[in-house]
């Protein structure tokens, strides 16, 4: 019996260690591809995101035509919802470049702008917080960030970018570290 419990906590280390070196793998090469072809892997991930798009939209008018049982404004609701899901899909296919630098500026003005939102938030809570000094540091930096962010949004898309890729590299390598390592702890003990 004991045999057996330790071929399946063997079996399950092995599985363990090849899921955590593929993703770790895949992560590292991720993080590269976005640090050398920055603008070609934005492209791409608008490819995707464009492809996402049509596909939902289609999955939408399918639920509007074959789905009896809602009503005719939930129907009607998602086949328009589905024409304008593929719409943006055609129009991002039309023109990746353009879609790609779009989208980057769509994310980078919402976080600036949910930077913002925040800080002010975190204000009306400084009359209510126990550590007045820290919420106000934290408001005022996140108020900033979200202002600056909002001023330089190419230049805070393409920062985020770089952050991203080498946060990637990063936790790809560390990924591949723990594939190699795990378990060896416990045979050491």
């Amino acid at each position: 019996m004991s045999d057996s419990i330790a071929a399946e906590a063997k079996s399950l280390f092995k599985s363990i260690r090849i899921t955590l070196a593929v993703s770790g793998v895949i992560a590292l090469i991720a993080g590269v591809v976005l640090l050398v072809w920055p603008v070609k892997s934005a492209v791409i991930v608008t490819g995707i995101f464009a492809t996402y798009l049509v596909i939902a939209g289609l999955v939408y008018i399918g639920l509007g035509i074959f789905s009896h049982r809602k009503g005719g404004w939930a129907r009607v609701g998602h086949i328009a919802l589905g024409v304008l899901y593929i719409v943006a899909g055609v129009i991002a296919f039309a023109n990746l470049g353009a879609a790609a630098a779009t989208l980057a500026l769509v994310v980078v003005i919402f976080i600036g702008i949910s930077w913002i939102v925040d800080g002010v938030v975190s204000l009306t809570l400084l009359g209510q917080d126990g550590s007045r000094v820290w919420t106000l540091l934290y408001a005022l930096l996140s108020i900033i960030a979200g202002i600056v962010v909002l001023f330089s949004p190419l230049y805070a898309a393409a920062v985020l970018w770089l952050v991203f890729g080498i946060s990637l590299v990063v936790l790809g390598i560390v990924q591949i570290v723990r594939a190699v390592t795990i378990g060896k702890e416990s045979k050491s003990v």
